[in-house]
C-alpha cells in the first residue's frame, strides 16, 4: 500500500492527454513538488509523459512540453492518468493497451478528472468503486454499469483511485502526502496553496462552490442544493422555502443579499448552465437536454438558452465544434 508512513523514494508517472486541464495537472504535479521541497529531500520522483512524447494541446490552448513518451514497460509506483475534454476521441486502442500494461506494472494506477473514463474503458474500474468529475457522473454511470459510481471527490478502491476535477486531485494528493510523510508535511504544502478547504474523500461534488457563503448562509447553501438536486424537474420556490424552514419572502431576501438576484432567476440560470454543459460537451439530441434540466420541450429550452446566451442550442454546438 502506497499509503503508508515510508522514508521510500515514490517513483510517478503522470500520462497527459490532450486536452487536459491545466489545473488538474497543476493539482496532480505541483504537491509533489512542493513536498520535496518542505522536505529537503526528493521523496517523490516524477515523469510527465504522453503516449508519443510529444507536447500536448492542454484545454486552454496552451502546448505542455513533457519528459518524453509512455514507457508501459518501465515500472513505477504510481501511474496517474489526466484528462478532461474529447477523453472517448483521444482514448484509442492502442492507449488503453499501455494503460492496460503500465497498471500491470506499477503498485496503483489513478484517473484525474475524465483519467477515470480512461481507466474505465481499459477494464481497470471493473467492479470496483470509482468516480469522475461531477458533470460527467451520470454519463459514466451509463456507459459503464459494471463500475459502482459514487460522488465523492475521490474514491481509493483497492490498488485503484479516481478523483473528480482539481480540488479534488489535490485533496487526493495531500491525503497520499499526509499517509506517508504526516500531518504537518501535508499541512505545510497545504499552506503553500493557502489551501484551507481540505475535503474529506467522501464529500459529494457539488455543481456550485459556494465558498464562504455556504459557511455564513446556511439556508442559502441548502436551497442551491436542493435546486442542484433538481434540475430535471424544478420545485417551486415555495417548496424549496418550506423544505429549508423559512418563508418564500426570506429565501427571496437571502438570494437578493447574497447573490444578487431572485431564487427563480438563480434556479433557471443553473438549469440553463447545465444545459449548455450538454449541448457544448455531449452528443445528447436537444429533446433528452431538455428533459434533464426541466423544460418541458425543445421549443421552451431553445428560447430560455437564447436570451440567456444570445443563440440557440443548435448554434451553440455547432461553434462548440473543431
Amino acid at each position: 500500500m502506497l499509503f503508508q508512513q515510508s522514508d521510500l523514494q515514490l517513483r510517478v508517472t503522470i500520462l497527459v492527454l490532450p486536452d487536459a486541464s491545466l489545473m488538474s495537472l497543476a493539482a496532480t504535479l505541483d504537491p509533489l513538488r512542493a513536498a520535496n521541497r518542505i522536505s529537503g529531500g526528493k521523496p517523490y520522483l516524477w515523469r510527465v509523459v504522453s503516449l508519443d512524447g510529444q507536447a500536448v494541446a492542454t484545454s486552454c490552448g496552451l502546448p505542455l512540453q513533457v519528459d518524453g513518451p509512455f514507457r508501459p514497460l518501465e515500472e513505477c509506483d504510481l501511474l496517474i492518468v489526466v484528462a478532461a475534454f474529447n477523453v472517448v476521441r483521444h482514448t484509442t486502442s492502442r492507449t488503453l493497451s499501455a494503460v492496460r500494461q503500465g497498471a500491470r506494472r506499477a503498485h496503483m494506477v489513478g484517473g484525474v478528472e475524465a483519467g477515470s473514463w480512461v481507466l474505465a474503458m481499459a477494464g481497470l474500474l471493473d467492479q470496483r468503486k470509482a468516480t469522475t468529475h461531477w458533470e460527467d457522473l451520470e454519463d459514466f454511470a451509463a456507459r459503464f454499469p459494471q463500475v459502482r459510481v459514487i460522488p465523492d471527490r475521490w474514491v481509493v478502491d483497492g490498488p485503484v483511485f479516481t478523483t473528480g476535477g482539481a480540488a479534488p486531485a489535490l485533496d487526493f494528493m495531500l491525503a497520499l502526502i499526509r499517509a506517508r510523510q504526516g500531518f504537518g508535511a501535508a499541512l505545510n504544502v497545504a499552506s503553500l496553496y493557502v489551501y484551507e478547504e481540505v475535503r474529506l474523500p467522501s464529500d459529494a461534488q457539488p455543481l456550485v462552490s459556494l465558498g464562504r457563503a455556504g459557511r455564513l448562509e446556511q439556508r442559502l447553501a441548502q436551497a442551491i442544493r436542493i435546486m442542484e438536486e433538481h434540475l430535471d424537474s424544478p420545485l417551486p420556490i415555495a417548496a424549496i422555502a418550506e423544505r429549508i424552514k423559512c418563508s418564500t419572502r426570506t429565501l427571496e431576501g437571502l438570494f437578493r443579499d447574497n447573490v444578487e438576484t431572485s431564487p427563480a432567476a438563480y434556479y433557471q440560470s443553473l438549469r440553463l448552465q447545465a444545459a449548455r454543459r450538454l449541448v457544448m460537451d455531449t452528443d445528447l439530441g436537444m429533446a433528452d437536454i431538455a428533459v434533464r434540466t426541466g423544460f418541458a420541450s425543445i421549443a421552451s429550452l431553445s428560447r430560455a438558452f437564447r436570451r440567456r446566451f444570445g443563440q440557440p442550442p443548435s448554434a451553440a454546438r455547432r461553434g462548440s465544434k473543431p
